[in-house]
């Protein structure tokens, strides 16, 4: 990987006051991460490793220190243009799906375009197609209340991917989840990375970022490990579990 990363982060500080307490939820975070890359933060709760999600993806901004994406300097960025950044470049997905319950899963995954102005045709074409690519075929007019847990996962993917997003930022989205159905979301993570889409993956689980070809370490608000490692095939790991009892 060469050129430009896509994410630039110098000396990234995230304070909060609680009260009369000051608290040091990042301290001076200075990282890259290259197009292409599909990178594990890891951390214990309370660790900041939520936190340092939140900047990347323009939901939460530093308190000092310097974030560019894609080169572009975001703390010169309105809130508007925030807002027209994370619709357009960042695919979000959460330990909980956040799916709209009465709303099926073709809806839900429209309306991250509905909000972007897509005309309703092209919406849902997109959407048919994203519901397509994380294997849902069929399942397009199903509440979340009709499908499991790791379906629901797969329509919240398919909603992250429907922009079309150069990063997705992943908090905890194997959480909820029970072994196979985690590597299979994992596994379909893997594929969208070899597509071409970085992703980043926040989880307080090592059994989860061995998927990760890169796994930074996150604690009291600093990073204090950064290593390369081979990534675990989500693909090969799956055919090695126990079939489930019919």
């Amino acid at each position: 990987m060469s050129g430009e990363p896509l994410i630039d982060l110098k000396a990234v500080t995230r304070t909060y006051l609680t009260g009369a307490a000051t608290v040091h939820a990042l301290i001076n975070v200075t990282l890259t991460i290259a197009p292409g890359e599909l990178v594990a933060i890891m951390g214990p709760s309370g660790s900041g490793k939520s936190t340092l999600l939140n900047v990347l993806g323009c939901l939460d901004q530093p308190t000092s220190g310097s974030y560019r994406f894609e080169g572009r300097e975001v703390a010169t960025l309105t809130r508007a243009e925030r807002a027209a950044l994370r619709l357009s470049a960042f695919g979000f997905v959460f330990q909980g799906f956040q799916l709209i319950a009465r709303t099926d899963a073709l809806d839900n995954v429209e309306l991250p375009l509905v909000y972007a102005d897509v005309p309703g045709p092209e919406r849902r074409t997109r959407a048919m197609d994203a519901l397509a690519r994380v294997g849902l075929v069929g399942r397009e007019h199903h509440t979340p209340a009709q499908l499991s847990g790791g379906q629901q996962q797969r329509v919240a993917i398919a909603r992250a991917l429907v922009n079309r997003p150069r990063l997705i930022l992943a908090d905890e989205p194997t959480g909820a989840l029970d072994t196979r159905t985690s590597i299979e979301v994992l596994g379909l993570l893997q594929s969208l990375n070899h597509g071409g889409i970085t992703v980043v993956v926040v989880t307080h689980e090592p059994d989860i970022a061995l998927y990760a070809s890169r796994r930074l370490v996150v604690r009291d608000g600093r990073v204090i490990s950064d290593d390369r490692q081979r990534a675990h095939d989500a693909a090969a790991d799956l055919q090695a579990l126990p079939q489930k009892a019919a």
